[in-house]
């Protein structure tokens, strides 16, 4: 096995927190027991009769010898292609494989590093996405082709839902990227996010030797990808109702803007031009990037840019924008520390909850709770070590994986923990622990499903939103498409709205994203539909939001 490269060392560490091991059926969560440069060797693949010599990116010198890379069938089907790829059709280009799979917050994190390598290399380079799942509904190429649109990948993907392309190339960790040369042959693996500067020498290195073999192709594929037309409102993540100014926020999250429409659905406003960026000012001209969960406080609110892991602040009165927390660039590193908070890098924002002068936080990409401070402008940890688990106890040292929903009666802060398929509670005075209302604590990460019950027996699958009411917690459910009701006393859970799809009707959501109430009306951001659900509280009947004066966002084409 070739040794690890010690000056990448501080690198191996914070894969180590993102890193998934894969063993049969179960996989957990790795640490120190990772091997972040992987070096197998393996056999059984038709393409592959003899051991293959594997060579960990990082510095290492590539064996003389390559053999060729296993080959790309098995999959259920491709999307963002016109036909399956094979190899052999991509001789003369230097090939990508991106295992990822579409829940997971560190393969959301490389997408965009991949979108620079495409832009860099062109033709030269091929990307390929083989998305293998976590979870059940992964397994759907439905909910692939729209987490490709959601996310804009603009490169093919295979369906690997029988994870027999992972298991060929022995991936075990969510996001593995693997490079083959331009002759097709199999040159080496590395995992994790944030890898960008490795790939990039690597990829280099190939493309000089396929020119000096003059076997190199820079033609650009048109390789024919997936087109939805959505309407006015493009994959909405969340969703926040004010009924004392009788106003909705809507984060159009694709279309990198908040819209503001009355409680009927008549425009108000809109913040964003719809062209992705980080830019203050007029809401005219702002710009977003995947904005998702909102606070109101005043004429202030608050949205979690996503992409932008940044915190911006919207002036409902001036029709402004301005970024208070983040420096627009990810931190992958400092999950122990606050500090000034435009100086203090942040990691996917994706919720917010105001409560008692302060800003709590659902850092995603942290794995964490943090809280913004609008006094003192700082922004700090409040709840989590950063590692990505399931563990009760102390605030510092509880865990979470990728909290994505908050809600609060007061006194409790209640988070929609998504890779748990779990309900966390945890108080919002600082004093007490972490407890675990619905889902596994301690095993979690891989106990999901669709089942009733209480405590450890509830099975939630993916869920991404939560909110508060009369004593109850309403879920969203997101990949179960369905909204849970939840006793966070009882702790018990019982589906309150959501069906499959029928003879002659579709599902009633499709991956609902967030929830918030006005009165007797809760509003769904159905977030696969591209539109607000509204549900009678009374009636529990189900209506869409007719949208009026909103429209989608004109964009300039790009010259």
């Amino acid at each position: 096995m070739i040794k690890l490269l010690l000056s990448l060392g501080r690198t191996a560490v914070r894969w180590g927190r993102h890193a998934r091991l894969w063993a049969g059926k179960n996989a957990y969560p790795g640490i120190a027991m990772v091997c972040f440069f992987v070096v197998l060797a393996f056999t059984g693949c038709s393409r592959d009769p003899s051991p293959m010599q594997q060579v960990a990116l990082g510095g290492e010198k590539p064996l003389k010898k390559r053999n060729p890379a296993p080959g790309l069938f098995g999959g259920s089907a491709w999307l963002n292609s016109s036909k399956p790829l094979s190899i052999d059709d991509l001789k003369g280009r230097i090939i990508l494989l991106d295992f990822w799979t579409l829940c997971c917050i560190n393969c959301i994190h490389t997408l965009p590093d991949l979108a620079k390598l495409e832009a860099k290399y062109g033709g030269m380079l091929v990307v390929i996405g083989v998305h293998t799942p976590k979870f059940e509904n992964e397994k759907n190429t439905e909910s692939i082709r729209k987490a490709i649109l959601r996310y804009q990948v603009k490169h093919p993907v295979i369906n690997d839902a029988d994870q027999k392309i992972w298991r060929r190339y022995r991936a075990n960790s969510w996001p593995t990227l693997v490079l083959i040369d331009a002759e097709g042959n199999y040159y080496g693996q590395i995992s994790g996010e944030g890898v960008y500067e490795v790939l990039d020498q690597h990829i280099e290195k190939l493309v000089k030797e396929a020119r000096d073999k003059k076997i190199l192709k820079e033609d650009v594929i048109d390789f024919g990808l997936e087109k939805e037309n959505t309407g006015a409102l493009n994959f909405p993540g969340k969703v926040l109702a004010d009924a004392a100014s009788n106003r909705l926020f809507i984060a159009d999250s694709t279309n990198h803007r908040i819209v503001i429409t009355d409680l009927d659905g008549k425009k108000i406003t809109v913040a964003g031009d719809g062209v992705e960026g980080l830019k203050d000012g007029a809401f005219a001209q702002a710009r977003f990037s995947d904005p998702q969960g909102m606070a109101l406080k005043g004429d202030v609110l608050y949205v979690a840019d996503r992409k932008n892991h940044a915190l911006r602040a919207l002036n409902l009165k001036d029709q402004t924008v301005a970024t208070i927390a983040g420096t627009g660039e990810q931190d992958r590193e400092n999950r122990d520390r606050g500090g000034t908070a435009l100086k203090t890098g942040l990691n996917s924002p994706w919720d917010l909850l105001w409560h008692n002068g302060k800003l709590f936080i659902a850092m995603a990409g942290h794995h964490q709770i943090w809280t913004y401070d609008p006094d003192k402008l700082t922004v700090d940890p409040y709840a989590g070590n950063g590692r990505e688990h399931i563990d009760d106890g102390p605030l510092a040292r509880s865990t979470f994986a990728q909290p994505s929903g908050l809600t609060s009666d007061g006194k409790t802060l209640w988070v929609a923990d998504s890779e748990a398929s779990a309900i966390r509670a945890l108080p919002l005075d600082g004093k007490g622990n972490v407890t675990t209302v619905v889902g596994v604590e301690g095993d979690g990460l891989f106990h999901f499903g669709d089942e009733d019950g209480q405590g450890s027996k509830v099975r939630l699958q993916h869920a991404l939103g939560v909110i508060f009411r009369d004593g109850q917690l309403y879920v969203a459910d997101t990949y179960n498409s369905k909204i849970k009701l939840i006793d966070p006393e009882k702790r018990t859970c019982k589906t309150f709205l959501g069906d499959p799809a029928g003879w002659l009707k579709p599902k009633m959501f499709n991956e609902p994203g967030g929830l918030s109430f006005a009165g007797d009306r809760m509003y769904v951001a159905d977030t696969n539909n591209h539109r607000i659900r509204v549900v009678d509280m009374k009636t529990r009947s189900v209506s869409t939001l007719e949208l009026q004066g909103v429209e989608a966002p004109v964009r300039e084409k790009k010259k």
